[in-house]
């Protein structure tokens, strides 16, 4: 089997006597999509920080590409192929739309993130955040300030980013969260379309197991910070370890009616 994009060996952080994430051990291979599910409290967000650079392991390593990575900050992660929406992402709030993605073309080419660069004479710059910003349903929102936008345009503008800077992993966490119904398809769709390509490695934190079902080669589940299932969706939706971490946590006095928690 070809080499991971990404892996944690033994990942591993403490917060005074709590240990968050324990032990975990995952490697992630380009053209796959993973969900990472779990009970609130799991260890899912915190898993997500210890990859990108947010959070300084306890334990354990991160490489990228083969590369430790464990002693890197964020911004080091991101060059070598990090890309994390939603929670990460800096929007210049009174840049528009255009400007935001432009200057995520303008950094990947190598042109710096100065706003104040000859970018006007690069119409390959300028096409190519064009080309970010149609993918992301926001052509409508070219020249509107980051700020004014609606909560689901703003996370629409997260992804355009993200896809700019051309990243080897995307990590996205619960990217339907706190959207309209109208604008959960869109954000889906991109994820779909990137999963299409065929060589992105994609992990994706979701609480909402239609989403997870319709997107994932792989599920991982983590439960109270430890990797307790790893396999394709129907193997791990239906393994007892996977019903005892939900239904512990979920089960409530109305039948039928809990929602599988997040966190």
């Amino acid at each position: 089997m070809a080499k991971p994009v990404l892996e944690t060996r033994d990942l591993t952080i403490r917060f005074g006597g709590h240990v968050a994430v324990d032990g975990v051990s995952a490697a992630f291979h380009a053209g796959t999509l993973t969900a990472i599910v779990g009970p609130n409290g799991a260890g899912k967000t915190t898993y997500f920080n210890l990859i990108s650079g947010q959070l300084p392991a306890s334990a354990g390593a991160v490489l990228i590409d083969g590369v430790e990575a464990t002693k890197l900050g964020a911004a080091r992660r991101a060059k070598l192929g990090i890309g994390r929406a939603f929670q990460l992402t800096n929007l210049f709030p009174n840049l528009t739309v255009h400007e935001n993605v432009r200057l995520a073309v303008q950094a990947h080419a190598g042109g710096g993130a100065n706003i104040l660069s000859r970018w006007n004479s690069r119409r390959d710059w300028i096409e190519g955040a064009e080309r970010f910003i149609e993918a992301a349903n926001l052509a409508d929102k070219r020249d509107t300030p980051a700020v004014a936008l609606p909560h689901g345009d703003k996370r629409k503008l997260e992804v355009a980013i993200m896809m700019a800077l051309e990243p080897h992993v995307f990590m996205f966490d619960e990217p339907t969260a706190g959207m309209s119904v109208d604008d959960v398809p869109v954000i889906l769709d991109l994820i779909k379309k990137l999963k299409g390509e065929g060589d992105k490695t994609i992990l994706l934190v979701e609480h909402k197991m239609d989403v997870v079902k319709s997107l994932a080669d792989r599920i991982v589940v983590l439960h109270n910070g430890r990797l307790v299932a790893d396999g394709e969706p129907a193997e791990v939706i239906g393994s007892a370890v996977v019903q005892e971490a939900y239904l512990g946590v979920a089960a409530s006095p109305r039948a039928g009616s809990a929602e599988t928690p997040h966190g």
